[in-house]
C-alpha cells in the first residue's frame, strides 16, 4: 500500500479557505467552502466541514415542527482524509442517537480510527427530528454520491466507498445499503449523477425492524406517530434486502437493553436468504451505544479488531 498520513491544515485548525467557518453542522454557513473545493480541486484538510447539498436542502419536517430548534439544521460531511499518493477506500461514518440527535463518541473518534487503518473517513451530520424519512436517507445518500464525485481530486477509491453507523445510524446505513442507486441519468446537479451505492456496510448494534422487536423512538421519529404501513415495511429493512447488497459487518451484543440483538439476527437472515456474504459478531455483554469500545472491560471491545481483519478480507485499509 502507498505511503500515507493524515492531511493537515496550513495553519493550526484552520485553512486559507475554512478559517472563518464554525465548526457547528447547525450552521448553514459552509457553501463558500464546498465552491471553493469544486473549482479548485484541492485536498480538503482533516475536519474540514462542506455543505451536503449547494442550496436549501430538500426534506420533510413533521407536521407542526417548523420551529423546532433542528428545523433550520444544515446537513454537512466532515472530512477525515489521509495525505497519499494512491486513491484509497473511504468509510462514512453516521453516528447514532434514535434519530433525534447524533452522538459525538460515533462520530470523529471513529473517523480517526478508520484513518488509523489506511482508510479515509467522512461524518454524516444528517438531519434528524424534526426531520422524517426520506430526509435522512436522502442525507446519507448524498454523502455518498459527494464523495464519488470528488473522488479524483481527495484520493478516493470511487469503487470502495463504505458506509458504518451506529443504532439508528446503524437503521440509516443498513437503508444506504438496501436501497441504493445508479445515480440519474441527467440532473442539473452533476452531484445526482453519482451512484449512492455502498461498497461495505458496517453496521453497530442497528435498529433494523420496525415489528415486535423496533426501536419505537426511532422509528416514531423517523416515520411519525402513524406512518403508512407500506412504508413502515419497507423501512423494516429485514424486509428489503436484494442480491444487491454489499458485504456486511454487522455485531450486537446479546443483552443489549435499547435495541433488541434480534434486529441484527433478522438482518442477518434476509443477507443469507439473499446469498449476500457477511460477518455477524454477537457479544454476551455490553450496553448499547459503546461506540469503538474502548473502555468497555468485556469482549465486545473486540469488534474494531474483527472489524480490521473483515476489511482486510476485502482488500480494504492496512
Amino acid at each position: 500500500m502507498a505511503e500515507c498520513r493524515l492531511s493537515k491544515p496550513d495553519v493550526e485548525g484552520s485553512t486559507p479557505f475554512a478559517r472563518s467557518l464554525s465548526p457547528s453542522p447547525s450552521e448553514g454557513v459552509f457553501v463558500d467552502a464546498a465552491a471553493f473545493l469544486a473549482k479548485t480541486g484541492a485536498m480538503p484538510t482533516q475536519g474540514q466541514t462542506i455543505p451536503l447539498w449547494p442550496s436549501t436542502p430538500p426534506g420533510v419536517i413533521a407536521p407542526n415542527q417548523e420551529l423546532h430548534e433542528l428545523a433550520r439544521e444544515t446537513p454537512v460531511l466532515k472530512l477525515f482524509l489521509l495525505e497519499t499518493t494512491t486513491p484509497l477506500p473511504l468509510v462514512v461514518v453516521l453516528p447514532g442517537g434514535g434519530y433525534s440527535k447524533r452522538a459525538p463518541h460515533e462520530a470523529d473518534p471513529v473517523a480517526q480510527w478508520l484513518n488509523g487503518l489506511g482508510l479515509h473517513a467522512a461524518v454524516c451530520h444528517y438531519r434528524v427530528f424534526p426531520w422524517h424519512h426520506p430526509t435522512p436517507l436522502n442525507d446519507a445518500q448524498r454523502a455518498l454520491r459527494l464523495v464519488r464525485h470528488h473522488a479524483h481530486s481527495w484520493q478516493v477509491q470511487a469503487g470502495q466507498v463504505g458506509v458504518l453507523g451506529f443504532s439508528a445510524g446503524g437503521h440509516l446505513a443498513c437503508s444506504v445499503a438496501n436501497f441504493g442507486d445508479d445515480g440519474a441519468a441527467a440532473p442539473t446537479d452533476p452531484v445526482l449523477r453519482q451512484p449512492s451505492r455502498a461498497n461495505a456496510l458496517i453496521a453497530c448494534y442497528p435498529v433494523i425492524s420496525c415489528g415486535p422487536h423496533a426501536h419505537s423512538g426511532s422509528m416514531q421519529n423517523l416515520l411519525g406517530e402513524n406512518p403508512d404501513l407500506a412504508l413502515t415495511e419497507r423501512m423494516s429493512l429485514e424486509n428489503s434486502v436484494t442480491p444487491n447488497n454489499p458485504p456486511s459487518f454487522l455485531w450486537h451484543s446479546a443483552n443489549d437493553q435499547a435495541v433488541p440483538v434480534s434486529n441484527s439476527l433478522l438482518y442477518a437472515q434476509a443477507l443469507s436468504a439473499a446469498r449476500v456474504p457477511f460477518s455477524l459478531h454477537i457479544y454476551p455483554d455490553a450496553r448499547h451505544g459503546i461506540g469503538l469500545g474502548r473502555d468497555h472491560p468485556g469482549s465486545a471491545r473486540t469488534w474494531t479488531g474483527a472489524c480490521q481483519d473483515w476489511l482486510r478480507e476485502l482488500r480494504w485499509g492496512l
